[in-house]
């Protein structure tokens, strides 16, 4: 399966984390909650991922291409690679986790192989293909 989706692409990654400290029994405890802007990430991937969730969740091993590609800004062409932030890593965990959420596949350990690319292009979105191995 492999679809184009039509937006702006977050660069709200999942390291957008807030610290919560509390004491537990008279020690000192912290918890990590997701901030607003990684809901609304999260909120939004979910949203257009939702139409192209297969009836299945594939059960096997799979490969998964992504290329992320952002609105060019006056100083880079369409197609030149984006070698600024996000990192490629930190923008795929929301993205796989709402696709596991959506049952792309019945967990992400089952994302065998990846190949994650970002550009700049005049038409921005995310391009997504799953491949069953």
């Amino acid at each position: 399966m492999q679809f184009f989706i039509p937006m702006q692409p977050p660069t709200t990654t999942h390291n957008a984390k807030q610290l919560h400290a509390f004491m537990r029994g008279g020690k000192p405890c912290a918890v990590l909650h997701d901030s607003p802007e990684l809901k609304a990430t999260r909120a939004k991937l979910h949203a257009y991922l939702a139409p192209y969730a297969p009836p299945t969740p594939c059960s096997g091993p799979v490969r998964l291409l992504v290329k992320w590609l952002f609105p060019t800004d006056g100083r880079h062409n369409d197609g030149e690679w984006r070698t600024t932030k996000p990192d490629t890593d930190n923008l795929e965990k929301a993205l796989k986790d709402e696709m596991t959420r959506l049952h792309f596949w019945r967990d992400d350990a089952f994302v065998c192989s990846e190949v994650i690319e970002k550009f700049w292009a005049d038409t921005p979105g995310i391009f997504i293909k799953v491949v069953e191995l």
